[in-house]
C-alpha cells in the first residue's frame, strides 16, 4: 500500500483546524475523488511509514496519489484545483515561490493547536471516505 489507486489525504486527526478542512474538502468534492486517513490511525501510520513520511513531516497535510506525494501548500493547491469552478483560480498562487507559500503554511501549522484547539479523537473518522 505504498501508493494507492486513488488520492488519499493524510491529516492530523487531533487538530480542530485540520478536521475543519477535511469537512470542507468533503463538502467541495461531490465526486468523492479524495479519501482520508488521520496520521494517528493505523492506515495513516502505515502510509506514512511506507512513503517515508517521518514524524516531523506529519505537521503537514499530505496528499498521496498514484503519481507521488505532495505536502504543505503544494498539497493544498492540488486539492482545491480538483474542486473545479472558481477554485481553479487559486492555481495562480503557484507563481508565488513555494518557500513563501510554505512559510505561511508553516506559521499556521506551528500555531494550529493554540489558535484552533485540539480534539481527543478524530470526530469525522467514521465516514465512508476514510481508509
Amino acid at each position: 500500500m505504498t501508493r494507492p489507486d486513488f488520492p488519499i489525504i493524510l491529516f492530523d486527526g487531533a487538530c480542530s483546524f485540520c478536521n475543519f478542512w477535511v469537512r470542507f474538502i468533503i463538502r467541495h468534492d461531490p465526486k468523492a475523488v479524495f479519501r482520508f486517513a488521520a496520521y494517528q490511525s493505523q492506515t495513516g501510520q502505515k502510509l506514512s511509514f511506507a512513503n517515508g513520511i517521518g514524524r516531523e513531516k506529519q505537521e503537514s497535510l499530505t496528499l498521496i496519489t498514484p503519481a507521488g506525494i505532495q505536502q504543505k501548500s503544494d498539497a493544498v493547491l492540488a486539492i482545491v484545483e480538483q474542486f473545479g469552478g472558481l477554485w481553479r483560480l487559486l492555481r495562480a498562487l503557484k507563481i508565488v515561490p513555494r518557500s513563501w507559500r510554505d512559510a505561511i503554511y508553516d506559521l499556521v501549522a506551528r500555531n494550529r493547536y493554540r489558535w484552533f484547539g485540539t480534539q481527543s479523537a478524530c470526530p469525522i473518522a467514521d465516514q465512508d471516505r476514510f481508509v
